[in-house]
């Protein structure tokens, strides 16, 4: 998350206060978000992942490799991705 939210450009606080946070709270909410020493409800995960213009279950990647994936697919089209996706399980299913 935290990551995007540098790639992004935005302030942990700006983040927050996006997501519906109060203000004088939202720092540290972000903060301890990133850290992992809370973990935010789904709901929360939702309004964070359209904040970050990535998909959800992007949140919840510990692998860097497949966090870049779900977010390079969630950039294109439906159509094209469904496509996409497709071919790549064919070459998964060959090797």
């Amino acid at each position: 998350m935290r990551e995007r939210r540098e790639a992004l450009g935005l302030a942990q606080e700006k983040v927050g206060v996006a997501i519906g946070l109060d203000e004088s709270s939202a720092r540290a909410r972000i903060s301890r978000y990133e850290l992992g020493v809370h973990e935010p409800p789904f709901a929360t995960v939702k309004l964070l992942a359209n904040v970050l213009e990535v998909p959800p279950p992007y949140m919840y990647c510990e692998e860097q490799d497949i966090a870049e994936l779900l977010l390079a697919l969630h950039k294109i089209p439906s159509k094209v991705r469904k496509q996409k996706v497709g071919v790549l399980m064919a070459q998964m299913a060959e090797a």
